[in-house]
Protein backbone atom coordinates (compact mmCIF):
# COMPACT_ATOMS: atom_id res chain seq x y z
CA UNK A 1 0.00 0.00 0.00
CA UNK A 2 0.97 3.32 -0.70
CA UNK A 3 1.94 4.70 2.60
CA UNK A 4 1.40 9.45 2.70
CA UNK A 5 2.53 9.35 6.39
CA UNK A 6 6.16 11.19 4.73
CA UNK A 7 4.25 13.85 3.70
CA UNK A 8 4.29 16.00 6.48
CA UNK A 9 8.14 15.92 6.39
CA UNK A 10 8.37 17.90 2.81
CA UNK A 11 7.33 20.91 4.24
CA UNK A 12 11.11 22.60 4.31
CA UNK A 13 11.11 21.46 0.62
CA UNK A 14 9.46 23.43 -2.70
CA UNK A 15 9.10 22.39 -6.09
CA UNK A 16 12.19 24.30 -8.21
CA UNK A 17 12.03 24.73 -11.87
CA UNK A 18 14.73 26.44 -14.00
CA UNK A 19 12.62 26.91 -16.61
CA UNK A 20 9.79 30.22 -16.76
CA UNK A 21 6.36 28.62 -17.45
CA UNK A 22 3.15 29.48 -19.55
CA UNK A 23 -0.23 28.70 -18.58
CA UNK A 24 -3.62 30.68 -18.00
CA UNK A 25 -3.83 30.29 -14.30
CA UNK A 26 -2.51 33.16 -11.82
CA UNK A 27 0.09 31.41 -9.69
CA UNK A 28 3.16 31.70 -7.51
CA UNK A 29 5.50 31.42 -10.79
CA UNK A 30 7.09 33.78 -13.44
CA UNK A 31 5.89 33.19 -16.97
CA UNK A 32 7.16 33.70 -20.62
CA UNK A 33 3.22 35.81 -21.11
CA UNK A 34 2.79 39.65 -20.66
CA UNK A 35 0.32 41.01 -18.53
CA UNK A 36 -0.52 42.66 -14.69
CA UNK A 37 2.41 41.75 -12.43
CA UNK A 38 5.47 42.66 -10.47
CA UNK A 39 8.30 42.64 -12.96
CA UNK A 40 8.62 44.91 -15.81
CA UNK A 41 8.85 43.08 -18.90
CA UNK A 42 9.06 45.82 -22.11
CA UNK A 43 7.57 48.91 -23.07
CA UNK A 44 5.14 49.47 -25.97
CA UNK A 45 4.01 52.84 -27.80
CA UNK A 46 0.70 53.90 -26.17
CA UNK A 47 -2.14 53.52 -28.86
CA UNK A 48 -6.03 54.50 -27.94
CA UNK A 49 -7.55 51.54 -25.81
CA UNK A 50 -4.53 51.19 -23.46
CA UNK A 51 -4.91 50.73 -20.27
CA UNK A 52 -3.98 54.19 -18.78
CA UNK A 53 -2.67 52.76 -15.48
CA UNK A 54 0.35 50.94 -17.36
CA UNK A 55 1.39 54.13 -18.53
CA UNK A 56 5.19 55.06 -17.22
CA UNK A 57 4.83 58.64 -16.53
CA UNK A 58 8.68 59.05 -15.45
CA UNK A 59 9.14 57.68 -19.11
CA UNK A 60 7.48 60.55 -20.20
CA UNK A 61 8.53 62.94 -18.25
CA UNK A 62 11.87 62.37 -19.30
CA UNK A 63 10.95 61.84 -23.41
CA UNK A 64 7.52 63.37 -23.82
CA UNK A 65 5.82 60.28 -25.18
CA UNK A 66 3.79 57.80 -24.17
CA UNK A 67 4.61 54.63 -23.13
CA UNK A 68 3.04 51.40 -21.59
CA UNK A 69 4.94 49.09 -19.43
CA UNK A 70 4.38 45.61 -20.30
CA UNK A 71 4.92 43.08 -17.27
CA UNK A 72 5.67 39.52 -16.35
CA UNK A 73 3.03 37.61 -15.26
CA UNK A 74 3.32 34.88 -12.44
CA UNK A 75 1.36 31.79 -13.95
CA UNK A 76 0.96 28.56 -12.33
CA UNK A 77 2.85 25.58 -13.10
CA UNK A 78 1.70 21.81 -14.27
CA UNK A 79 3.56 19.25 -12.65
CA UNK A 80 3.03 16.16 -14.93
CA UNK A 81 3.97 12.52 -12.84
CA UNK A 82 3.73 9.78 -15.08
CA UNK A 83 4.50 6.51 -13.13
CA UNK A 84 4.94 2.93 -14.51
CA UNK A 85 2.27 0.34 -13.42
CA UNK A 86 3.97 -2.53 -15.81
CA UNK A 87 4.22 -6.01 -14.21
CA UNK A 88 8.05 -5.18 -13.41
CA UNK A 89 6.96 -3.00 -11.05
CA UNK A 90 5.00 -5.25 -8.94
CA UNK A 91 8.31 -6.55 -7.73
CA UNK A 92 9.85 -6.00 -3.93
CA UNK A 93 9.66 -7.62 -0.63
CA UNK A 94 8.34 -4.86 1.33
CA UNK A 95 7.63 -2.17 -0.83
CA UNK A 96 6.97 -2.67 -4.68
CA UNK A 97 8.90 -0.47 -7.38
CA UNK A 98 5.38 0.61 -8.44
CA UNK A 99 4.45 1.68 -4.76
CA UNK A 100 7.98 3.60 -4.00
CA UNK A 101 7.18 5.01 -7.66
CA UNK A 102 3.73 6.33 -6.61
CA UNK A 103 4.93 7.63 -3.19
CA UNK A 104 7.35 9.54 -4.66
CA UNK A 105 4.84 10.77 -7.12
CA UNK A 106 2.53 11.39 -4.19
CA UNK A 107 5.22 13.38 -2.96
CA UNK A 108 5.98 15.84 -5.54
CA UNK A 109 1.78 16.60 -6.31
CA UNK A 110 1.83 17.36 -2.38
CA UNK A 111 4.61 20.27 -3.14
CA UNK A 112 2.80 21.37 -5.85
CA UNK A 113 -0.47 21.91 -3.72
CA UNK A 114 1.53 23.69 -1.27
CA UNK A 115 2.63 25.98 -4.16
CA UNK A 116 -1.06 26.37 -5.65
CA UNK A 117 0.19 24.82 -8.57
CA UNK A 118 -1.41 21.67 -10.63
CA UNK A 119 -0.59 18.44 -11.12
CA UNK A 120 -1.77 15.24 -13.13
CA UNK A 121 -1.40 12.25 -12.69
CA UNK A 122 -0.39 9.37 -15.07
CA UNK A 123 -0.45 5.68 -15.24
CA UNK A 124 1.61 3.51 -17.96
CA UNK A 125 2.60 -0.09 -19.38
CA UNK A 126 0.17 -1.43 -22.45
CA UNK A 127 -1.38 2.31 -22.29
CA UNK A 128 -1.91 5.16 -20.47
CA UNK A 129 -4.15 6.26 -18.01
CA UNK A 130 -4.53 9.61 -17.09
CA UNK A 131 -5.92 11.24 -14.03
CA UNK A 132 -6.89 15.10 -15.16
CA UNK A 133 -5.49 17.88 -13.13
CA UNK A 134 -6.89 19.68 -10.15
CA UNK A 135 -6.33 21.45 -6.81
CA UNK A 136 -6.72 20.73 -3.15
CA UNK A 137 -5.88 17.72 -0.76
CA UNK A 138 -9.07 15.79 -1.51
CA UNK A 139 -8.29 15.27 -5.37
CA UNK A 140 -4.63 13.94 -3.87
CA UNK A 141 -6.68 11.56 -1.32
CA UNK A 142 -8.50 10.43 -4.11
CA UNK A 143 -5.52 10.03 -6.35
CA UNK A 144 -3.90 7.68 -3.44
CA UNK A 145 -6.55 5.56 -3.21
CA UNK A 146 -6.75 4.90 -7.50
CA UNK A 147 -3.09 4.17 -7.36
CA UNK A 148 -3.39 1.62 -4.00
CA UNK A 149 -6.52 -0.03 -6.69
CA UNK A 150 -4.87 -0.33 -9.93
CA UNK A 151 -4.00 -3.01 -10.88
CA UNK A 152 0.61 -3.41 -12.09
CA UNK A 153 0.19 -5.40 -14.74
CA UNK A 154 1.26 -5.59 -18.68
CA UNK A 155 4.65 -4.95 -20.51
CA UNK A 156 6.19 -1.32 -20.89
CA UNK A 157 5.62 0.39 -24.23
CA UNK A 158 7.44 3.47 -23.30
CA UNK A 159 8.14 5.42 -26.70
CA UNK A 160 3.90 4.56 -28.31
CA UNK A 161 2.97 5.95 -24.77
CA UNK A 162 4.83 9.17 -24.16
CA UNK A 163 3.89 9.65 -27.90
CA UNK A 164 0.63 9.85 -26.60
CA UNK A 165 1.04 11.50 -23.45
CA UNK A 166 3.04 14.37 -25.70
CA UNK A 167 -0.79 16.11 -26.12
CA UNK A 168 -1.15 16.65 -22.64
CA UNK A 169 1.94 18.82 -22.23
CA UNK A 170 1.47 22.60 -22.70
CA UNK A 171 2.97 25.78 -22.43
CA UNK A 172 6.17 24.48 -19.97
CA UNK A 173 5.56 21.92 -16.90
CA UNK A 174 7.48 19.67 -14.73
CA UNK A 175 7.39 15.99 -16.20
CA UNK A 176 8.61 13.68 -13.53
CA UNK A 177 8.75 10.04 -14.97
CA UNK A 178 8.90 7.05 -12.47
CA UNK A 179 10.72 3.62 -13.76
CA UNK A 180 12.49 0.69 -13.22
CA UNK A 181 12.93 1.93 -16.61
CA UNK A 182 14.53 -1.76 -17.75
CA UNK A 183 13.64 -1.44 -21.39
CA UNK A 184 15.58 -0.98 -24.46
CA UNK A 185 17.78 2.14 -24.54
CA UNK A 186 16.52 3.01 -28.30
CA UNK A 187 12.66 3.51 -26.73
CA UNK A 188 13.86 4.93 -23.91
CA UNK A 189 15.91 7.71 -26.06
CA UNK A 190 12.94 8.54 -28.47
CA UNK A 191 10.26 8.04 -25.60
CA UNK A 192 12.08 10.73 -24.22
CA UNK A 193 12.46 12.55 -26.82
CA UNK A 194 8.49 12.52 -27.31
CA UNK A 195 8.04 14.81 -24.33
CA UNK A 196 9.47 17.60 -25.80
CA UNK A 197 11.70 20.54 -24.12
CA UNK A 198 10.14 20.60 -20.86
CA UNK A 199 11.54 20.78 -17.44
CA UNK A 200 11.96 16.78 -17.23
CA UNK A 201 13.14 14.60 -14.16
CA UNK A 202 13.42 10.81 -14.80
CA UNK A 203 13.61 9.14 -11.67
CA UNK A 204 14.97 5.55 -11.84
CA UNK A 205 13.41 3.00 -8.99
CA UNK A 206 15.08 -0.13 -8.38
CA UNK A 207 14.50 -3.14 -5.61
CA UNK A 208 17.85 -3.73 -3.63
CA UNK A 209 17.81 -7.50 -4.67
CA UNK A 210 17.56 -6.85 -8.55
CA UNK A 211 19.90 -4.46 -7.93
CA UNK A 212 22.51 -6.21 -5.95
CA UNK A 213 21.28 -9.88 -7.02
CA UNK A 214 22.62 -11.66 -3.83
CA UNK A 215 21.47 -15.05 -4.14
CA UNK A 216 23.76 -18.14 -5.63
CA UNK A 217 23.14 -21.60 -7.02
CA UNK A 218 19.97 -23.40 -8.80
CA UNK A 219 17.33 -20.82 -8.71
CA UNK A 220 14.52 -20.02 -11.16
CA UNK A 221 13.73 -16.58 -12.75
CA UNK A 222 10.63 -15.43 -13.85
CA UNK A 223 9.74 -12.78 -16.42
CA UNK A 224 6.94 -11.11 -15.13
CA UNK A 225 6.30 -8.89 -18.59
CA UNK A 226 7.05 -11.74 -20.14
CA UNK A 227 5.95 -14.69 -18.38
CA UNK A 228 8.79 -16.84 -19.16
CA UNK A 229 10.55 -19.18 -16.48
CA UNK A 230 13.95 -19.50 -16.47
CA UNK A 231 16.26 -21.84 -14.98
CA UNK A 232 19.56 -21.23 -14.05
CA UNK A 233 22.58 -21.66 -11.69
CA UNK A 234 23.78 -18.69 -10.07
CA UNK A 235 27.34 -18.09 -9.98
CA UNK A 236 30.02 -15.46 -8.52
CA UNK A 237 30.98 -14.57 -12.03
CA UNK A 238 27.35 -14.74 -13.62
CA UNK A 239 26.04 -12.61 -10.69
CA UNK A 240 29.28 -9.78 -11.84
CA UNK A 241 28.35 -10.22 -15.27
CA UNK A 242 24.47 -9.46 -14.25
CA UNK A 243 25.62 -6.27 -11.84
CA UNK A 244 27.95 -5.24 -14.76
CA UNK A 245 24.83 -5.04 -17.56
CA UNK A 246 22.64 -3.32 -15.24
CA UNK A 247 25.10 -0.67 -14.62
CA UNK A 248 26.22 -0.35 -17.99
CA UNK A 249 22.36 0.16 -18.59
CA UNK A 250 21.60 2.50 -15.73
CA UNK A 251 24.71 4.38 -16.78
CA UNK A 252 23.48 4.60 -20.82
CA UNK A 253 19.95 6.03 -19.39
CA UNK A 254 22.09 8.70 -17.35
CA UNK A 255 23.99 10.05 -20.56
CA UNK A 256 20.84 9.68 -22.56
CA UNK A 257 19.00 11.98 -20.29
CA UNK A 258 22.19 14.36 -20.03
CA UNK A 259 22.88 14.65 -23.79
CA UNK A 260 18.60 15.64 -23.93
CA UNK A 261 19.03 17.74 -20.87
CA UNK A 262 17.06 15.82 -18.57
CA UNK A 263 17.92 15.35 -14.57
CA UNK A 264 18.46 11.36 -13.85
CA UNK A 265 18.33 9.97 -10.35
CA UNK A 266 18.35 6.54 -9.14
CA UNK A 267 16.42 5.47 -6.16
CA UNK A 268 16.13 2.12 -4.07
CA UNK A 269 12.75 0.76 -2.52
CA UNK A 270 14.68 0.75 0.60
CA UNK A 271 16.01 4.04 0.86
CA UNK A 272 13.48 6.72 3.27
CA UNK A 273 11.18 8.53 1.46
CA UNK A 274 12.39 11.68 2.49
CA UNK A 275 16.57 11.73 1.29
CA UNK A 276 15.44 10.20 -2.29
CA UNK A 277 13.39 13.60 -2.26
CA UNK A 278 16.44 15.10 -1.18
CA UNK A 279 18.51 13.72 -3.53
CA UNK A 280 16.33 14.64 -6.21
CA UNK A 281 15.50 18.60 -5.55
CA UNK A 282 18.70 19.59 -4.41
CA UNK A 283 20.04 19.05 -8.17
CA UNK A 284 17.37 20.89 -9.27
Amino acid sequence: MIDTSFLDQLKRFSLIIRKRVTSNYKGARRSIGQGRGLQIKDYKDYVAGDDIRTLDWKVFARTNKLYVKQFEEDRTLTVHLIIDKSSSMNFGKHTTKYEYGSMLGTGFAYLALRENDKFEFTTFSNDIDTIRPRRGMSQLASIVDKLNHLDVKGFSKFEESMQKYRKHLHGRCLVVVLSDFLFNLDELREGLMRLGKHEIKVVQVLDREEKELNMYGDVKLFDSESNVMLRTFISRRLRQKYLQKLNDHSSQLHDICVKQGIGFYQVTTDDKIFDSFFNVLKHA
